[in-house]
């Protein structure tokens, strides 16, 4: 079965960095595009980066480009996200998730989730 497990988040102060993991099973984890997606408090969900099946390819939506890197490795069935320079407002639960099928692009949707990983930024 699908298994996806985020790791790696925790109470970090204003301008510290994190690396979150998301430890994968279950699929042939380099056939598949991977997201990061979080969703701070009282908000809704929103789409923060994207990564190639090989890892060549990074995706970023506007909001995240400079302080946050996306990557993989194929080896370890494994995703991470980098994020430096933390800001209060990155405090939110981080989710990585797949997309439904095999080579489909990042933005076609995605069918499994992780439960998160909570990362709580203290000014």
């Amino acid at each position: 079965q699908v298994q996806l497990v985020e790791s790696g988040g925790g109470l970090v102060q204003f301008g510290g960095s994190l690396r979150l993991s998301c430890a994968v099973s279950g699929i042939t984890f380099n056939n598949y595009e991977m997201n990061w997606v979080r969703q701070a408090p009282g908000k809704g969900l929103e789409w923060v980066s994207a990564v190639s099946c090989g890892g060549s390819r990074q995706y970023y939506a506007d909001s995240f480009k400079g302080r946050f890197t996306i990557s993989r490795d194929n080896a370890k069935n494994t995703l991470y996200l980098q994020i430096d320079s933390l800001k209060p407002e990155d405090t939110a639960v981080y989710y990585c998730a797949k997309v439904v099928g095999i080579f489909d692009p990042f933005y076609s949707g995605m069918d499994y989730w992780g439960k998160g990983t909570l990362v709580t930024v203290s000014s």
